[in-house]
């Protein structure tokens, strides 16, 4: 059964973040809605392989996570979501979350150029326990890492979590419709509107901006954790079961009521800390 935490985080998500982004007219002030509850300090950053970023946890932890967030292609940044890479971290991981190029700004292939350039930077540095990890749209971004480092025949990561990856840009799920009511954060109609900052004149099902049209073979295993109510839910789905097609154990685990990326609020929902202590018992794994 859902907390009370969700079911009012979900409720007021509703009357104020989903009012706002539908309201919104273009990818900058739809930035603002995003990143208006954003807190803590932006601190001067590290660089990886040329990109800048924050490091959370031990130094000597056992596997270092290349961490993407989520946003759309076009908000937030690792200060938005510290409360997801720090609750990783406190699960004994130690999280490396790039600050990557922006949409409208810089659309494709300025992310996942810097996600492939961060992971090459964390190999240069000779850490060899290496696993990768995103939400939204940074969880496509890290299925997109996934494919490409692979075809460029660099070193998989040894494991890789999604918290509600936006995996098909194209925007064909089913889910888009039927809980486009339900969901907390975002009208199905509007998904692939705020896709095209990022994807300007390419093909959207092009695998690397949409991965949900790869090849999935070679990649690690995979978990991945959605809510049951959102309407990307079948952007989890869908990469799961063509995953497991190609032969890549997943964890695919759908939760009641939560909302979109919910594990961004540890300090309320009790389903957040679950979930980001699931998922760094996942990347601990040998």
């Amino acid at each position: 059964m859902a907390s009370w935490q969700a079911h009012a985080t979900s409720m007021l998500l509703k009357a104020t973040v989903k009012r706002k982004l539908r309201r919104a007219s273009d990818p900058v002030s739809a930035r603002l809605a995003l990143e208006a509850s954003a807190k803590g300090s932006v601190r001067a950053p590290d660089f990886v392989g040329g990109v800048p970023g924050e490091w959370q946890g031990d130094a000597d932890a056992p596997v270092t996570v290349l961490y993407l967030h989520g946003g759309g292609y076009f908000a937030c940044s690792p200060r938005t979501h510290r409360p997801i890479t720090q609750g990783l971290a406190q699960g004994g991981v130690r999280v490396f979350a790039a600050d990557y190029r922006l949409a409208p700004e810089n659309p494709y292939p300025a992310a996942l150029e810097d996600a492939v350039a961060a992971y090459r930077g964390l190999l240069d540095a000779g850490i060899t326990r290496i696993a990768v990890g995103g939400d939204s749209a940074g969880g496509g971004l890290t299925v997109a890492l996934m494919l490409r480092l692979r075809d460029l025949r660099v070193p998989m990561p040894a494991r890789a979590v999604l918290f509600s990856p936006w995996t098909d840009l194209a925007a064909t799920g089913s889910t888009l419709q039927t809980n486009s009511r339900r969901c907390a954060m975002f009208d199905g109609t509007g998904i692939a509107r705020a896709g095209a900052a990022y994807v300007g004149d390419e093909d959207p099902r092009d695998p690397l901006i949409s991965p949900l049209y790869g090849d999935f073979t070679g990649l690690p295993p995979l978990l991945i954790h959605v809510g049951e109510a959102e309407v990307l839910r079948d952007d989890s789905t869908r990469l799961a079961d063509r995953a497991r097609a190609a032969g890549i154990p997943v964890e695919l685990r759908i939760w009641p009521v939560v909302a979109h990326v919910w594990q961004i609020m540890p300090n309320f929902i009790p389903e957040a800390r679950e979930s980001l202590a699931l998922a760094a018992r996942f990347l601990l794994m040998s």
